[in-house]
C-alpha cells in the first residue's frame, strides 16, 4: 500500500472514531440518571425495549439516530429527537419500530420528533411494512407548540397516516408503556391492536390536573386512564400486562401468526461477500474532496464477488453505471466519478461533474433498470452539472432534465448514499432526498450544500465587497481575509453530514462497510410492496 492509501486510511479511521463517539452519546438518550429512573419504575428504556423485541442476532437498521443533533440547546437538547425508529425483525418478519424515549424530556414531542415519526411512517407506507409503536410520551413540548401543532406535516399528520396505513392493509400494533396524553392518545387507538402495561401505562385526552381545572373533577391518573380502566371499563385498550417484557412477548406472538405478503419480485441469488477487501475502502476514499479516485475501486469492494458489469464504460465517463449483486440482490448502480480519465490523447480530472454525455447515459441506464425491475443504488460524489458556454450550447440543461425525469419517474425502489460531495443540482439528479429514495444515508466524508464551502465563501464575499463599493467604501485585503474566514466558518459548519442528519435530510451517518447491510435490508423491505404502476417518463426533450 502506498503513502496516500495509508494517509487516507488514518484520516478515515479518525472520522469513524468520531462517528462511534457521537452514536454512543445519542444512545444514552437523556443520560444515565434518567435511565436509572426508568429502571427504578420497573420500565425498560426505548432501546432496551427494541433489543428485547427484535429477533436475536439480527440487525436493527436505525433511521434518524442523529435527528435533532445540536438543536434545541436552549432547553437542554433533544437527543435522537426523543424517539428511536428503525427497521427490525420480529419473529422473522421485517417491520418498522417506533419507540418514544422517556429519558428525553419525558418523551415529549419536539418539531423534529414529528418529522422523524413522519419519516418512519413514510418508510412503512412505501414498503408496506408492519409498524410497532412503543408509546411512552408526555405529548407535545408546549413551549414549541406553534412549530408542531397545526401545519400539514406537523403532529396531526401521523394520525392521518395511521388511517391511510390501515386502509392499505398495513398491520399496526401499539403498546402503551408509559404516558400517552392528549392528541397523542389517538395514535395507539387508531392502530389495529392497542396493548397497555399495568400501573405504568396510561392514556387519556386530558390528565388529572387539566380535568380538575376544566370541569372541577378530582381524580387520579390511574383511575382516569390506567390499564384497568381501559381494559375493563372503557374497552379502549385490548389487553393489559404486568410489565414491559410481558407486553413485548405478546407482540411477538402477534407477529408469529401474521400471514405472508405479496412480493414485488426483485431478484435475489445466493449472497456472497466481495472478493476484494471492503476494509480497503478507507484507504481508497480520500477525505480531501478534490483529490481524484476511481469509483470502480469502491464499487468492487461493496458488491458480491467484486463483480460489476459496467454499462457504456467508455462513454459519459463522469458517471459510472452498471449492474451487480449486493448480498444476493440484483442492483443497478449509478455513481459519480472523481478521477483522471483519458479523452483521446488528453487526460482530464473530472471532479464529479455531470456532463451532457454522462447525463444521457445515466438516463438510458435508469430506464433499463426500470424495464428489468432492478432496484437502483445511487452513490453520490457530485460537484454539480458542467457550466460554461460550451456546456450550455451542447444542451446540458436538456440532458440533465432527461436524467432527472428518468430518475424521478422510476418505479423501482431507489437507495442513495452520499460518499463525498453533494452539491447543487447534482444532488437532485443523483436522487437526493427530494426524489423519494427509500433510504438515504451519508458516509462521514460527505458534504451537502448548494456549492462547496470555498466557492460559496468567495461568492458571498464578492457580494459583500460590491455592497460596500456601492456605499463608497473600500475593503482592505485584511478585511477581505477576515470576512472570508467568517463566511467560510459559518458556511462550512452547515456542510457536515451530522448537520444534514440532524435535520433528517439523510436517514443517518454510517460506516462505509455498513452500506451493504442498508441496501440489503432496504431491498428486502421494498420487496413487500409490489410495483403498482408502469414506468413512464412523460415528455422528454430530445
Amino acid at each position: 500500500m502506498d503513502l496516500e492509501f495509508n494517509k487516507n486510511e488514518d484520516e478515515y479511521r479518525l472520522l469513524l472514531s468520531e462517528l462511534r463517539r457521537k452514536l454512543h452519546t445519542v444512545h444514552q438518550g437523556g443520560g444515565q440518571k434518567k435511565i436509572d429512573k426508568e429502571h427504578g419504575r420497573g420500565k425498560l428504556t426505548a432501546r432496551e425495549r427494541i433489543e428485547y423485541l427484535i429477533d436475536n442476532n439480527t440487525e436493527f437498521l436505525e433511521v434518524g439516530a442523529f435527528a435533532a443533533d445540536g438543536m434545541y440547546q436552549d432547553v437542554g437538547g433533544c437527543p435522537s429527537a426523543g424517539v428511536v425508529t428503525g427497521i427490525g425483525y420480529v419473529q422473522g418478519r421485517q417491520c418498522m419500530i417506533v419507540a418514544n424515549d422517556a429519558t428525553v424530556k419525558a418523551g415529549a414531542w419536539f418539531p423534529m420528533t414529528a418529522k422523524k415519526n413522519m419519516r418512519a411512517q413514510e418508510i412503512a407506507i412505501e414498503n408496506r411494512l408492519p409498524v410497532i409503536y412503543l408509546v411512552d410520551s408526555a405529548g407535545v413540548f408546549l413551549p414549541m407548540q406553534d412549530e408542531i401543532f397545526p401545519d400539514k406535516e406537523h403532529f396531526g399528520r401521523q394520525f392521518r397516516n395511521n388511517a391511510i396505513m390501515s386502509s392499505l392493509g398495513i398491520v399496526q400494533v401499539a403498546v402503551i408503556m408509559g404516558s400517552c396524553v392528549a392528541g397523542g392518545a389517538y395514535l395507539p387507538i387508531m392502530s389495529d391492536e392497542a396493548l397497555i402495561v399495568d400501573k405504568t401505562g396510561s392514556v387519556f385526552l386530558a390528565g388529572s390536573y387539566l380535568v380538575k381545572s376544566a370541569i372541577g373533577e378530582d381524580i387520579d391518573n390511574e383511575t382516569l386512564g390506567g390499564a384497568t380502566t381501559h381494559c375493563e371499563i372503557s374497552g379502549v385498550t385490548d389487553n393489559k400486562f404486568e410489565n414491559d417484557q410481558a407486553a413485548l412477548d405478546y407482540v411477538k406472538g402477534i407477529f408469529n401468526k401474521i400471514g405472508d405478503y405479496d412480493k414485488a419480485g426483485f431478484d435475489r441469488a445466493e449472497p456472497a461477500l466481495p472478493s476484494l477487501d471492503p476494509n480497503e475502502i478507507y484507504g481508497l476514499m480520500p477525505t480531501d474532496r478534490v483529490k481524484p479516485y476511481d469509483m470502480r475501486d469502491i464499487i468492487k469492494r461493496m458488491v458480491d464477488k467484486s463483480e460489476f458489469d459496467e454499462y457504456k464504460a467508455d462513454y459519459g465517463q463522469t458517471i459510472v453505471c452498471g449492474t451487480a449483486r449486493i448480498d444476493g440482490w440484483a442492483v443497478g448502480i449509478v455513481a459519480n466519478q472523481r478521477t483522471v480519465v483519458k479523452s483521446g490523447k488528453k487526460e482530464m480530472q473530472m471532479g464529479g461533474v455531470i456532463y451532457s454525455d454522462s447525463a444521457d447515459k445515466s438516463a438510458r441506464f435508469i430506464m433499463n433498470c426500470n424495464q428489468r425491475k432492478i432496484p437502483l443504488v445511487f452513490l453520490q460524489d457530485v460537484s454539480g452539472f458542467m457550466v460554461g458556454s460550451r456546456a450550455e450550447h451542447g444542451g446540458i440543461i436538456k440532458d440533465g432534465a432527461k436524467m432527472v425525469n428518468a430518475m424521478a419517474n422510476s418505479v423501482v425502489p431507489k437507495f442513495t448514499f452520499i460518499l463525498g460531495n453533494s452539491y447543487g443540482a447534482g444532488n437532485y439528479a443523483m436522487c437526493g432526498k427530494a426524489y423519494d429514495p427509500r433510504l438515504i444515508y451519508a458516509w462521514p466524508t460527505s458534504q451537502l450544500a448548494v456549492m462547496s464551502g470555498a466557492s460559496a465563501a468567495k461568492t458571498l464575499l464578492q457580494i459583500k465587497v460590491s455592497a460596500a463599493k456601492a456605499k463608497g467604501q473600500e475593503m482592505s485585503e485584511e478585511e477581505k481575509e477576515q470576512h472570508l474566514k467568517e463566511i467560510s466558518d459559518t458556511y462550512n459548519s452547515k456542510l457536515s453530514p451530522y448537520y444534514a442528519a440532524s435535520r433528517l435530510w439523510v436517514d443517518g451517518v454510517i460506516d462505509p462497510l455498513y452500506t451493504r447491510t442498508v441496501i440489503s435490508m432496504g431491498i428486502e423491505a421494498a420487496n413487500h410492496a409490489p410495483i403498482e404502476r408502469p414506468f413512464n417518463v412523460g415528455v422528454i426533450q430530445t
